[in-house]
């Protein structure tokens, strides 16, 4: 993993993603906001328009339009006073960690911050230096293994401090690591970087509410699973009267679309709070560009599933928790079925469990599935699978034999494919093209 602090305004960095500074509205005026919205051009203040602003320390993502950056990442810093120094560490230390968080969530091998409260909000330099550089390494410790590189973007001004900074958190020697051991705060937060305080270690759990909260659902059964985990103890009807009522055909399709929200919801809340960086790291499923109609495009690399040794089910959940969000919109799928073998293909049991679990809006709003270089065998599959298991499916699906025929839907520069695909598809055509001739 590599990390840099560099004298570049964040704005004309070739990364996979960057960070902008703003306010809760997402309209502050400061030199980097300013930069990233004229460089970036108008389409991003729509889509700005679309978040609905932002709160201190939770970071949301857009795509990065006319920037070197493919997407950007925003989020709010705390405007400092004093009095609530706390809070303003709780946040700034949010700030970063949300920022991170999302990378993670999306797969990004690369995201370059800028310094993220401004002066304009008062908070000292140096002591939000100390809070990003140690929220970002004790995340890269815990969670960043499908991070690659991490740039802080700096101006002539903040570069003293974060040189002077770096070698505390980020030693490149064992000497240098020495030298920096006095200099270390005695408030280095908790594991996480978190600031710790005191009086909050007791924690009181909330009463459980309202069971179409995403994670309430969970958090109720997680209560409850200690005097038992049976309908009586959930508060539910009897389950297996219920199941029966479903073959019957005698629930109406509000319960059960209820039913599969609340079961959706369980697994949707199981994904965000289990570690699934050792399923990130296979770089399997990624967030790429937008095709012609300006969707956005989800890839799949199935030669990086080894399904024979990695836990199915955690790759389920990290389907989920990457795809939810972006399922809220319409969007496409590529799944690049080259060179894959057998410990790579993915059983019909599995993809019917995936099919049946996840939300409505990732069949409603999936308007294509790109198929590339698919064997007989795999079209046969696919024929039976979209014909007899899942309905509405069939007419969305599209095998693709060249990447050719793949940009004809997709832009080249709109989709990162890796390079053995590349090599393999040149192969094909060369192939090809003997053979005719």
């Amino acid at each position: 993993m590599d990390l840099n602090s560099v004298n570049t305004p964040v704005v004309k960095l070739k990364l996979l993603s960057i960070v902008n500074t703003s306010n809760e509205t997402l309209t502050d005026k400061n030199p980097i906001s300013e930069s990233i919205l004229l460089h970036a051009g108008p389409e991003l203040r729509d889509e700005l328009l679309k978040l609905n602003g932002c709160r201190t320390g939770e970071a949301k993502m857009t795509k990065g339009f006319n920037l070197a950056a493919r997407f950007i990442i925003h989020t709010v810093g705390p405007k400092y006073k004093a009095k609530y120094r706390t809070a303003a560490e709780s946040s700034l230390y949010s700030c970063y960690r949300n920022v991170m968080q999302l990378a993670k969530e999306q797969a990004m091998a690369s995201v370059a911050f800028c310094v993220v409260s401004t002066t304009k909000r008062g908070y000292a330099l140096e002591d939000a230096t100390h809070i990003a550089f140690r929220t970002v390494r004790r995340f890269l410790e815990n969670h960043g293994k499908s991070i690659e590189m991490v740039v802080f973007a700096v101006t002539d001004t903040e570069e003293p401090t974060y040189r002077k900074l770096l070698p505390l958190y980020y030693p490149r020697s064992e000497e240098e690591e020495r030298a920096s051991l006095p200099l270390i705060p005695a408030d280095i937060g908790n594991s996480e970087g978190e600031p710790v305080v005191p009086e909050r270690q007791i924690r009181i759990a909330e009463k459980p509410g309202s069971l179409e909260d995403d994670c309430e659902e969970e958090t109720l059964d997680s209560d409850l699973g200690q005097v038992g985990n049976h309908a009586f103890a959930r508060m539910e009807g009897d389950v297996d009267k219920q199941r029966k009522l479903i073959l019957q055909g005698q629930l109406s399709d509000a319960t059960i679309h209820k039913q599969h929200q609340r079961n959706y919801n369980r697994w949707l809340c199981r994904a965000r709070a289990e570690d699934l960086s050792d399923i990130a790291a296979l770089k399997a499923l990624y967030q790429t560009g937008v095709d012609m109609c300006g969707r956005t495009v989800m890839v799949l690399v199935g030669r990086n599933i080894p399904v024979t040794l990695i836990d199915m089910e955690k790759a389920l959940l990290y389907f989920i928790h990457v795809m939810d969000h972006i399922t809220v919109k319409e969007y496409a799928m590529v799944y690049f079925h080259t060179l894959t073998g057998e410990h790579n293909h993915l059983d019909s049991e599995f993809l019917k469990k995936l099919y049946e679990i996840v939300d409505a809006k990732f069949k409603k709003n999936l308007r294509a599935f790109y198929f590339v270089h698919p064997s007989f065998r795999s079209k046969v599959s696919t024929w039976f699978f979209t014909r007899f298991t899942v309905s509405g499916m069939k007419e969305k699906v599209h095998h693709v034999e060249t990447l050719q025929q793949l940009f004809t839907c997709i832009l080249p520069e709109q989709i990162d494919i890796p390079p053995f695909i590349l090599e393999y598809d040149a192969r094909v055509r060369a192939y090809k093209h003997h053979s005719r001739n």
